[in-house]
Protein backbone atom coordinates (compact mmCIF):
# COMPACT_ATOMS: atom_id res chain seq x y z
CA UNK A 1 0.00 0.00 0.00
CA UNK A 2 1.38 3.52 -0.94
CA UNK A 3 2.16 6.49 1.57
CA UNK A 4 -1.19 8.11 -0.32
CA UNK A 5 -2.87 4.72 -0.06
CA UNK A 6 -2.66 4.34 3.67
CA UNK A 7 -3.66 8.22 4.16
CA UNK A 8 -6.71 7.88 2.59
CA UNK A 9 -7.41 4.98 4.62
CA UNK A 10 -6.54 6.94 7.66
CA UNK A 11 -9.49 9.76 6.76
CA UNK A 12 -11.80 6.85 6.66
CA UNK A 13 -13.69 6.25 9.83
CA UNK A 14 -13.41 2.76 8.26
CA UNK A 15 -14.01 0.94 4.97
CA UNK A 16 -16.38 -1.66 6.28
CA UNK A 17 -18.99 0.69 7.35
CA UNK A 18 -18.71 2.91 3.60
CA UNK A 19 -21.01 2.11 1.47
CA UNK A 20 -20.27 1.60 -2.38
CA UNK A 21 -21.15 5.26 -3.66
CA UNK A 22 -19.12 6.69 -0.78
CA UNK A 23 -16.14 4.65 -1.81
CA UNK A 24 -16.45 5.43 -5.33
CA UNK A 25 -17.37 9.57 -4.91
CA UNK A 26 -17.76 11.71 -2.72
CA UNK A 27 -14.52 9.67 -0.01
CA UNK A 28 -12.19 9.98 -2.40
CA UNK A 29 -13.63 14.18 -3.84
CA UNK A 30 -13.73 14.62 0.13
CA UNK A 31 -10.13 13.61 0.70
CA UNK A 32 -8.96 15.38 -2.04
CA UNK A 33 -10.32 18.50 -0.43
CA UNK A 34 -9.35 17.47 2.78
CA UNK A 35 -5.45 16.98 1.62
CA UNK A 36 -5.96 20.73 0.21
CA UNK A 37 -7.58 22.88 3.27
CA UNK A 38 -5.03 21.04 5.51
CA UNK A 39 -2.74 23.36 4.23
CA UNK A 40 -5.04 26.61 5.48
CA UNK A 41 -6.59 26.98 8.39
CA UNK A 42 -9.91 26.32 7.97
CA UNK A 43 -11.39 24.21 10.49
CA UNK A 44 -13.37 20.94 10.16
CA UNK A 45 -16.55 22.76 11.90
CA UNK A 46 -16.63 25.58 9.59
CA UNK A 47 -16.78 22.83 6.51
CA UNK A 48 -19.50 21.23 8.64
CA UNK A 49 -21.32 24.84 8.72
CA UNK A 50 -20.92 25.97 4.92
CA UNK A 51 -22.20 23.00 4.13
CA UNK A 52 -25.00 23.05 6.03
CA UNK A 53 -26.10 26.54 4.01
CA UNK A 54 -25.19 24.92 0.52
CA UNK A 55 -27.48 22.05 1.57
CA UNK A 56 -30.01 23.72 3.13
CA UNK A 57 -30.73 25.93 -0.02
CA UNK A 58 -31.09 22.89 -2.16
CA UNK A 59 -35.08 22.51 -0.84
CA UNK A 60 -35.74 26.14 -2.67
CA UNK A 61 -34.97 24.27 -6.02
CA UNK A 62 -37.08 21.65 -5.49
CA UNK A 63 -40.05 23.64 -4.81
CA UNK A 64 -40.08 23.99 -8.62
CA UNK A 65 -41.47 21.81 -11.13
CA UNK A 66 -38.94 22.19 -14.41
CA UNK A 67 -36.09 20.02 -14.81
CA UNK A 68 -33.00 22.82 -14.94
CA UNK A 69 -33.93 24.14 -11.30
CA UNK A 70 -34.37 20.61 -9.94
CA UNK A 71 -31.06 19.84 -11.17
CA UNK A 72 -29.74 22.90 -9.44
CA UNK A 73 -30.89 21.94 -6.11
CA UNK A 74 -29.28 18.10 -6.32
CA UNK A 75 -26.35 19.71 -6.88
CA UNK A 76 -26.30 21.65 -4.17
CA UNK A 77 -27.35 18.65 -2.34
CA UNK A 78 -24.07 16.75 -3.58
CA UNK A 79 -21.91 19.31 -2.60
CA UNK A 80 -23.23 19.70 0.70
CA UNK A 81 -22.68 15.47 0.94
CA UNK A 82 -19.20 15.76 -0.37
CA UNK A 83 -18.27 18.99 2.17
CA UNK A 84 -19.85 16.22 5.20
CA UNK A 85 -16.95 13.86 3.93
CA UNK A 86 -14.25 16.54 4.04
CA UNK A 87 -14.71 17.86 7.28
CA UNK A 88 -14.85 14.54 9.16
CA UNK A 89 -11.93 13.44 6.76
CA UNK A 90 -9.71 16.67 6.99
CA UNK A 91 -10.83 16.09 11.24
CA UNK A 92 -9.29 12.92 11.24
CA UNK A 93 -5.92 13.03 8.91
CA UNK A 94 -5.37 16.73 11.29
CA UNK A 95 -6.37 14.79 14.85
CA UNK A 96 -8.71 17.94 15.08
CA UNK A 97 -11.96 16.11 16.10
CA UNK A 98 -14.63 17.65 18.59
CA UNK A 99 -17.49 17.06 20.27
CA UNK A 100 -19.22 19.83 19.38
CA UNK A 101 -17.99 19.21 15.45
CA UNK A 102 -19.82 15.29 16.00
CA UNK A 103 -22.98 17.52 16.94
CA UNK A 104 -22.89 19.75 14.21
CA UNK A 105 -22.28 17.15 11.62
CA UNK A 106 -25.97 15.57 13.21
CA UNK A 107 -27.23 18.37 12.91
CA UNK A 108 -26.12 19.44 9.29
CA UNK A 109 -28.23 16.22 7.79
CA UNK A 110 -31.30 17.37 9.45
CA UNK A 111 -31.03 20.76 8.14
CA UNK A 112 -30.84 19.54 4.25
CA UNK A 113 -33.73 17.37 4.78
CA UNK A 114 -35.60 19.70 6.31
CA UNK A 115 -35.31 22.32 3.40
CA UNK A 116 -36.25 19.26 1.07
CA UNK A 117 -39.64 18.29 2.62
CA UNK A 118 -40.41 22.16 2.58
CA UNK A 119 -39.53 22.43 -0.94
CA UNK A 120 -41.43 18.94 -1.78
CA UNK A 121 -44.34 19.94 0.30
CA UNK A 122 -44.88 23.48 -1.52
CA UNK A 123 -44.49 21.89 -4.61
CA UNK A 124 -47.34 19.35 -4.41
CA UNK A 125 -49.92 21.65 -2.42
CA UNK A 126 -49.69 24.26 -5.27
CA UNK A 127 -50.06 21.07 -7.34
CA UNK A 128 -53.12 19.69 -5.56
CA UNK A 129 -54.41 22.99 -3.57
CA UNK A 130 -53.77 21.25 -0.32
CA UNK A 131 -51.57 22.08 2.64
CA UNK A 132 -51.99 18.25 3.65
CA UNK A 133 -48.66 17.82 2.14
CA UNK A 134 -47.19 19.76 4.88
CA UNK A 135 -48.15 17.36 7.39
CA UNK A 136 -47.13 14.63 5.55
CA UNK A 137 -43.50 16.53 5.51
CA UNK A 138 -43.25 16.82 9.26
CA UNK A 139 -43.87 12.72 9.50
CA UNK A 140 -41.53 12.19 6.77
CA UNK A 141 -39.25 14.25 9.05
CA UNK A 142 -39.73 12.43 12.05
CA UNK A 143 -39.67 8.98 10.23
CA UNK A 144 -36.19 10.20 9.07
CA UNK A 145 -34.80 11.36 12.07
CA UNK A 146 -35.59 7.75 14.13
CA UNK A 147 -33.88 6.34 10.91
CA UNK A 148 -30.90 8.35 11.33
CA UNK A 149 -30.29 7.70 15.17
CA UNK A 150 -30.51 4.34 14.72
CA UNK A 151 -27.82 3.98 11.53
CA UNK A 152 -25.44 6.16 13.27
CA UNK A 153 -25.61 4.21 16.27
CA UNK A 154 -25.05 1.01 14.62
CA UNK A 155 -22.33 1.77 12.43
CA UNK A 156 -21.23 3.58 15.51
CA UNK A 157 -21.06 0.59 17.47
CA UNK A 158 -19.51 -1.12 14.27
CA UNK A 159 -16.34 1.17 14.53
CA UNK A 160 -16.59 0.35 18.35
CA UNK A 161 -15.67 -3.49 18.11
CA UNK A 162 -13.30 -2.90 15.74
CA UNK A 163 -11.02 -0.44 17.75
CA UNK A 164 -10.75 1.63 20.95
CA UNK A 165 -9.52 4.35 18.62
CA UNK A 166 -11.93 3.77 15.45
CA UNK A 167 -15.24 3.26 18.31
CA UNK A 168 -13.96 6.75 20.32
CA UNK A 169 -16.96 8.25 19.15
CA UNK A 170 -19.37 5.47 20.79
CA UNK A 171 -20.43 6.57 24.36
CA UNK A 172 -23.37 4.95 26.65
CA UNK A 173 -25.76 7.68 28.30
CA UNK A 174 -23.97 7.54 31.70
CA UNK A 175 -21.02 9.03 30.11
CA UNK A 176 -22.75 11.60 27.72
CA UNK A 177 -25.04 12.49 30.56
CA UNK A 178 -21.97 13.01 33.19
CA UNK A 179 -19.93 15.18 30.28
CA UNK A 180 -23.15 17.47 30.29
CA UNK A 181 -24.22 17.74 33.55
CA UNK A 182 -20.49 18.61 34.10
CA UNK A 183 -20.26 21.71 31.93
CA UNK A 184 -20.72 24.94 31.68
CA UNK A 185 -23.63 27.02 31.16
CA UNK A 186 -24.05 28.20 27.27
CA UNK A 187 -24.69 27.11 24.18
CA UNK A 188 -22.25 24.09 23.47
CA UNK A 189 -23.90 23.33 26.96
CA UNK A 190 -27.39 23.27 24.81
CA UNK A 191 -26.23 21.92 21.73
CA UNK A 192 -24.73 18.67 24.05
CA UNK A 193 -28.78 18.56 25.49
CA UNK A 194 -29.83 17.10 22.06
CA UNK A 195 -27.06 15.06 21.49
CA UNK A 196 -27.96 13.36 24.77
CA UNK A 197 -31.82 13.34 23.66
CA UNK A 198 -30.27 11.74 20.61
CA UNK A 199 -28.27 9.05 22.63
CA UNK A 200 -31.26 8.27 25.28
CA UNK A 201 -33.31 7.54 22.22
CA UNK A 202 -30.69 5.16 20.48
CA UNK A 203 -30.42 3.44 24.11
CA UNK A 204 -34.39 3.26 24.56
CA UNK A 205 -34.79 1.44 21.33
CA UNK A 206 -32.21 -1.12 21.45
CA UNK A 207 -32.57 -3.47 25.03
CA UNK A 208 -31.05 -6.51 24.03
CA UNK A 209 -27.83 -4.27 22.36
CA UNK A 210 -27.66 -2.42 26.04
CA UNK A 211 -27.87 -5.72 27.98
CA UNK A 212 -24.91 -7.00 25.79
CA UNK A 213 -22.71 -4.37 26.44
CA UNK A 214 -23.32 -4.47 29.82
CA UNK A 215 -22.18 -8.32 29.88
CA UNK A 216 -19.61 -7.59 28.16
CA UNK A 217 -17.97 -4.72 30.13
CA UNK A 218 -18.47 -6.64 33.21
CA UNK A 219 -17.04 -9.54 32.11
CA UNK A 220 -13.96 -8.07 29.89
CA UNK A 221 -14.07 -4.39 30.95
CA UNK A 222 -12.58 -2.26 27.95
CA UNK A 223 -10.71 -5.38 26.83
CA UNK A 224 -13.16 -7.33 24.60
CA UNK A 225 -11.41 -10.12 23.34
CA UNK A 226 -10.60 -10.36 19.47
CA UNK A 227 -12.74 -13.09 18.56
CA UNK A 228 -15.30 -11.56 20.08
CA UNK A 229 -14.53 -8.32 18.17
CA UNK A 230 -14.71 -10.19 14.91
CA UNK A 231 -17.78 -12.47 15.46
CA UNK A 232 -19.67 -8.84 16.25
CA UNK A 233 -18.44 -7.26 13.23
CA UNK A 234 -18.84 -10.67 11.12
CA UNK A 235 -22.54 -10.63 12.01
CA UNK A 236 -23.35 -6.78 12.05
CA UNK A 237 -21.66 -6.65 8.25
CA UNK A 238 -24.38 -8.42 7.25
CA UNK A 239 -26.98 -5.83 8.35
CA UNK A 240 -25.17 -2.87 6.67
CA UNK A 241 -26.96 -3.27 3.30
CA UNK A 242 -29.76 -2.35 5.14
CA UNK A 243 -28.87 0.18 7.31
CA UNK A 244 -27.07 1.62 4.05
CA UNK A 245 -30.30 2.05 2.62
CA UNK A 246 -31.26 4.96 5.42
CA UNK A 247 -28.33 6.63 4.86
CA UNK A 248 -27.92 9.91 2.60
CA UNK A 249 -26.98 7.79 -0.65
CA UNK A 250 -30.06 5.77 0.20
CA UNK A 251 -32.48 8.27 0.33
CA UNK A 252 -30.99 11.18 -2.32
CA UNK A 253 -31.14 8.21 -4.90
CA UNK A 254 -34.73 7.98 -4.99
CA UNK A 255 -35.11 11.49 -4.32
CA UNK A 256 -33.17 12.42 -7.52
CA UNK A 257 -35.13 10.21 -9.38
CA UNK A 258 -38.69 11.18 -8.23
CA UNK A 259 -37.13 14.93 -8.94
CA UNK A 260 -36.84 13.76 -12.57
CA UNK A 261 -40.07 11.66 -12.91
CA UNK A 262 -41.89 14.38 -11.89
CA UNK A 263 -43.58 12.22 -9.01
CA UNK A 264 -42.42 13.49 -6.02
CA UNK A 265 -44.92 12.07 -3.75
CA UNK A 266 -43.49 8.98 -3.90
CA UNK A 267 -40.55 10.07 -2.10
CA UNK A 268 -42.42 10.83 1.00
CA UNK A 269 -43.96 7.37 0.55
CA UNK A 270 -40.26 5.62 -0.02
CA UNK A 271 -39.46 7.33 3.65
CA UNK A 272 -42.31 6.85 5.66
CA UNK A 273 -43.51 3.31 4.68
CA UNK A 274 -40.39 1.30 2.94
CA UNK A 275 -38.08 2.96 5.15
CA UNK A 276 -39.85 2.41 8.46
CA UNK A 277 -40.10 -1.20 7.10
CA UNK A 278 -36.35 -1.70 7.24
CA UNK A 279 -35.82 0.12 10.18
CA UNK A 280 -38.06 -1.98 12.00
CA UNK A 281 -36.74 -4.66 10.13
CA UNK A 282 -33.24 -3.90 10.93
CA UNK A 283 -33.31 -3.05 14.72
CA UNK A 284 -35.59 -6.68 15.40
CA UNK A 285 -32.67 -8.56 13.61
CA UNK A 286 -29.85 -6.59 15.16
CA UNK A 287 -31.46 -7.09 18.87
CA UNK A 288 -31.47 -10.94 17.57
CA UNK A 289 -28.15 -11.11 17.10
CA UNK A 290 -26.81 -9.05 20.23
CA UNK A 291 -29.35 -11.55 22.26
CA UNK A 292 -26.77 -14.65 20.92
CA UNK A 293 -24.11 -13.07 22.89
CA UNK A 294 -25.88 -13.01 25.86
Amino acid sequence: MSELDEKYETSLKSIETENFIDRIFYRPIGFRMACMLLRTRVTPNVVTVVSIFVGASAGYFFHYPDIINNVYGILLLVSANILDCTDGQLARLSGRKSSIGRILDGIAGDVWFISVYVGLAYRLSMQCGSNWFYAVAVVSGLSHLAQAYITDYYKTLHLYFISKEKGSEFQSIEQVSARHKAMRPGIYKVFYLLYRFYTLMQVKATPSLQRMLGLLSARYGDEIPGEVRIDFRRRSSRLMSYINLMTFNGRSIVLFIVLFTGYVWVYFVYEIVFLNVILAFTIVKHEKMCATFL
